[in-house]
């Protein structure tokens, strides 16, 4: 017998607010664009996210369209989303690796 699977949402594990930063940190951590921006909407549909929406002032339709991985929501939005689901960005060093040694950022 073949064993049945179903589809998980991950949204549903997602039931506090240290969850969610937790899982976005993770999500931070990759340095993925795609996968944050999923990560993101995962989040985001976890608080619920036509509350995101009013919070953040965006469409909620806006929303569900750039938090996915082919979606390039805007630094704008980014930073909305993540203050209405009680979080900020802040920088951190990458590594302990000298700066001399590491490839210059882009312009």
């Amino acid at each position: 017998m073949t064993p049945v699977l179903h589809p998980h949402d991950l949204a549903e594990n997602l039931t506090s607010g240290e969850d969610v930063k937790i899982f976005l940190t993770d999500a931070l951590e990759s340095g993925d664009a795609g996968f944050i921006a999923h990560a993101m909407g995962i989040a985001a549909r976890a608080q619920g996210m036509s509350d995101i929406a009013r919070e953040t002032g965006l469409a909620r339709e806006a929303l569900y369209r750039s938090l996915t991985a082919e979606g390039n929501p805007t630094l704008k939005s980014v930073l909305a989303v993540l203050t209405a689901l009680g979080l900020k960005l802040s920088a951190v060093p990458v590594d302990a690796t000298p700066a001399r040694k590491r490839a210059p950022a882009q312009k």
